[in-house]
């Protein structure tokens, strides 16, 4: 399963394999809308930790950075994921 490409990014504004979202939550073979006010916008550090534990990089980067370092890990064949806010 590859991860998807997040070909559009622009404020309020993304597109992940033909679909359209604000913000969206990507992972190897699929993506879907991510409703940010179910957690807010900032990952928990017992989250991030817990990711960790399982041998898996985290990255955290502003919007733009982050799907620049998505989509060019994933065109490399990582099998990447992430969680993206359009308007931060």
């Amino acid at each position: 399963m590859t991860s998807p490409e997040i070909s559009k990014i622009a404020w309020g504004s993304m597109k992940v394999a033909g679909q359209a979202y604000k913000d969206c939550k990507v992972w190897p073979g699929g993506s879907r809308t991510w409703d940010w006010r179910e957690t807010g916008t900032d990952v928990p550090t017992s989250t991030l930790d817990y990711i960790r534990s399982q041998g898996i990089d985290v990255l955290v980067f502003q919007t733009e950075k982050a799907v620049q370092e998505y989509n060019s890990l994933a065109a490399q064949g990582a099998k990447v994921g992430g969680v993206f806010h359009s308007t931060c």
